[in-house]
């Protein structure tokens, strides 16, 4: 099936699959022009070609006496900055002359069958041709000789359209990029909803939802990742579009570093959403023949609600962003030292905290931070990536063997981008260090950052790391991050572009985890930054999970769960079950529910095993052989938001197998009342035809009676902190 259709009549691109339709088409005086994004439409004959008439105050063109036509009010598919459309650009340059604008007018078009890889940049991918198609849209400026290339993917089988862009110096004099966003879409007047996903550290991903009006909202990282504060997703939801109804158009921007999601309102009402890596202390020098690629965008469309769109991310990033031989694979049980003993650990307590863990039947033991140099604290030696022998003078050959001999996997931490300022590494290369000559070097958790946008600073962390992969039989790493950028200044860049080193970094840092991932296939990678302050399309493409917070808290990670199952899939969300008090709140909840929330994700313990008691053994035991029950359910299945915790005090999500011959529902209660309401649940995604047990309420029920009817939490909930589970299976 073709998939791209151009109207040579009317200089018109239809990009349709099954379930959408993209429409653009290049107007008077070679504008680019979006005209209709949305559900799939069989053919499209002009019904939403712009109307021509005269707005006050609007520009128009040099050589056309009617006044009817205007950049200001057009809605555009890659705006420029300065020549007549005052709302936001999506590109931006500065020319030798000083010439601070951009004139793109259309050039031509190719289509290429399946989608081309973006050089140094994770992106989507297809491993069959067949199932998508790019096409290539040219602008060019003619004075300043830059062309931009917008690429375009549909997808056969999946309501997406992939973005970026290249663009190209064709001149004979460097073009200085102050701008250059990956999507751009201008939408016609509508009620909106935006929604974006805020935090802070231990508060990932919030879900906040607010109504569109008439400005400019940005949302942003400036911190050199993608940030704990502001994940690169945000979506336009019509206001009364639920977890199951209604239309959301979803944004992502499969980036690591600084990034910008920006929605306008303009004077008439009309919606721009543009998406790329911000623009604030962002500059590229583009010399002769030089080009300049940005990151991909994604834009998702639902009529199914936000279920629906979650779902679209869930399977797309699953199956065509993650890579490697894990990307499929269910995730082990893991147990990690950190809560545990922290950075007070000897080889002795490792074994004895493996001994247990393997007692308990959980398969991956993870030795954190406190093994390397003479890492007895947060102070010092980061960058010296050897074992410290005095703390196990077995060293990790040995720990790690010991693991294996117990029938479990040996991951490490590692965090390859840092430096301390006390360590053998920054004695003999102070100048690897982020930092700008005559300023005082910024510290957070002690520590600084390496230049990433320097070989040889990376290929000297990337030695050490090789050095210890190749000679201990690891099967996991944490790749760790727990600080942001400042100083964001290289020694290897003349003054004039500095603006290109936030960039060069994340550029660096994504070569390092491609040299790494492809040379130890066999490791399975997990991402981290403090938590979930790298939580984000460009890291799963190298790394098919992340973790989600270091707020281990049951009740917290309710909503830090929730609010990242709105764009990532449960494969990718680690989950841990950690001791009480919890170390983040200090609050005290049941060891059944920190269960049943931390199965909701990809499972893994963070306490000491070696003081519990007898009673508390068994319920992990208990957990652990529940979870491998369900893993591949859990991790791959269908999953459905039924009820938030930013809402209700209740919180109810559930888990439907691809061939919807199983369904698994997690209810949990924050805070008991007095006299409550009796509560009802109702399912989804279950197979109509079917009738399906449930063990737990003793009953077979139709489906359409578990979906439309439902069925009462009964017995109520008595107590705090309160968790049930639910398992039905179709006959």
């Amino acid at each position: 099936m073709q998939h791209i259709h151009f109207n040579e009549e009317k200089q018109q691109f239809h990009l349709q699959n099954g379930s959408i339709s993209y429409v653009f088409g290049v107007e008077e005086k070679g504008m680019l022009s979006q005209l209709y994004f949305g559900k799939r439409i069989a053919s499209y004959k002009g019904g939403r070609r712009y109307p021509r008439l005269e707005r006050s105050f609007s520009t128009n063109f040099q050589d056309v006496i009617d006044r009817n036509y205007s950049r200001d009010t057009i809605p555009h598919e890659y705006p420029t900055y300065g020549n007549g459309d005052f709302r936001s650009a999506a590109i931006a340059a500065t020319l030798t002359d000083g010439d601070p604008t951009l004139d793109l007018r259309y050039a031509g078009f190719s289509v290429e069958k399946g989608k081309p890889a973006l050089t140094g940049l994770p992106a989507t991918y297809v491993n069959d041709a067949s199932t998508a198609e790019t096409l290539f849209v040219e602008l060019r400026d003619e004075k300043a000789q830059l062309t931009v290339r917008l690429a375009y993917t549909i997808f056969s089988d999946q309501p997406v359209i992939a973005r970026s862009a290249t663009i190209m110096n064709n001149g004979s004099a460097a073009v200085q990029l102050d701008k250059a966003a990956s999507l751009s879409i201008d939408l016609p007047y509508q009620e909106w909803d935006l929604l974006h996903l805020n935090g802070s550290w231990g508060q990932e991903r919030s879900l906040m939802r607010e109504p569109v009006t008439k400005g400019i909202k940005i949302f942003d990282s400036k911190r050199g990742t993608s940030s704990h504060q502001q994940n690169p997703f945000v979506a336009l939801v019509d206001p009364n579009c639920s977890e199951d109804k209604g239309t959301a158009i979803g944004f992502s921007l499969v980036y690591s570093g600084n990034h910008e999601e920006l929605v306008e309102m303009d004077q008439y009402g009309q919606i721009r959403v543009s998406v790329g890596i911000n623009p604030s202390g962002f500059s590229w020098e583009l010399q002769p023949e030089d080009t300049f690629q940005t990151p991909e965008a994604l834009l998702i469309y639902s009529e199914e609600g936000l279920n629906g769109m979650s779902q679209t991310f869930h399977t797309l990033f699953r199956e065509n962003l993650s890579r490697g031989q894990h990307r499929k694979k269910e995730r082990p049980i893991l147990i990690n030292n950190w809560e545990a003993t922290y950075f007070d650990f000897t080889g002795e307590k490792i074994r004895a905290i493996i001994d247990e863990s393997a007692d308990l039947g959980i398969e991956l033991f993870v030795l954190d931070d406190g093994w390397f140099g003479t890492r007895s604290h947060d102070l010092r030696s980061l960058g010296d990536w050897a074992e410290n022998r005095e703390k196990l003078p077995e060293g990790l050959k040995g720990i790690a063997d010991y693991a294996h001999g117990k029938g479990m996997q040996f991951g490490l931490w590692f965090e390859p981008e840092m430096i301390s300022e006390v360590s053998e590494l920054f004695t003999a290369h102070p100048d690897w260090a982020l930092q700008i000559p005559g300023r005082e070097r910024t510290l957070s958790r002690d520590q600084l950052v390496l230049d990433f946008s320097r070989k040889e600073v990376r290929d000297g962390i990337l030695i050490q790391m090789q050095a210890i992969l190749d000679r201990v039989p690891i099967d996991y790493i944490k790749w760790d991050m727990n600080r942001y950028l400042t100083e964001v200044h290289s020694s290897t860049l003349p003054p004039h572009r500095q603006g290109e080193t936030a960039h060069r970094y994340v550029l660096g840092l994504y070569a390092m985890m491609e040299e790494l991932v492809q040379g130890y296939p066999e490791i399975l990678f997990e991402g981290c930054s403090g938590g979930g302050g790298r939580f984000d399309p460009g890291i799963l493409h190298y790394m098919p999970q992340s973790w989600t917070s270091d707020n281990t808290d049951a009740v917290q990670r309710l909503q830090i769960q929730y609010g990242t199952s709105l764009v990532y899939p449960i494969s990718s969300m680690g989950a841990h079950v950690s001791a009480v008090p919890n170390h983040q709140t200090h609050r005290i909840t049941s060891l059944a529910m920190r269960g049943d929330v931390a199965m909701a994700g990809v499972l893994g313990y963070e306490l000491d095993p070696t003081t519990l008691t007898e009673e508390e053994k068994q319920i992990i035991r208990q957990q652990v052989a529940d979870y491998k029950q369900f893993r591949r359910l859990v991790q791959y299945g269908t999953f459905h938001r039924l009820r938030s915790p930013f809402e209700k005090n209740q919180t109810i999500w559930a888990f439907v197998s691809d061939d919807k011959t199983e369904c698994l529902l997690y209810y949990y209660s924050v805070l008991a009342q007095a006299a409550p309401p009796l509560d009802i649940i109702r399912l989804q995604g279950l197979d109509p035809a079917r009738d399906y047990h449930c063990e737990a309420l003793a009953a077979t029920f139709s489906a359409t009676e578990l979906m439309h009817s439902g069925f009462y939490v009964d017995p109520i909930i008595k107590g705090d902190f309160q968790s049930r589970r639910y398992y039905f299976k179709g006959k």
